[in-house]
């Protein structure tokens, strides 16, 4: 599991219930629900693992058009234009 790669003394020196991760997750426009669903659930269940409570787990997706987007110094409109987003 991911978690168990993580170095878990980030918990060491605070209350696990005072440890409130807000993490920013940024896609291309058009990323779905269930793609959102999946994402939100996956990186919560990565803190929970740490003994994080889901509830104090905050997750922000931001879609990006994919015109401002860059990829290997080229748009990733052009460059990746027959990749979409699930």
């Amino acid at each position: 599991m991911i978690a168990e790669n993580l170095d878990k003394s980030i918990l060491g020196t605070f209350e696990k219930s005072l440890i409130m991760p807000i993490v920013h997750v940024y896609v291309w426009k058009g990323f779905s629900v269930e793609a959102k669903r999946k994402v939100i659930a996956g990186i919560t269940r990565v803190f929970i693992e740490l003994g994080v409570p889901a509830e104090a787990v905050e997750v922000i997706i931001h879609e990006v058009p994919k015109n401002s987007w860059g990829v290997g110094g080229e748009l990733a409109s052009e460059k990746l234009e027959h990749v979409q987003p699930p």
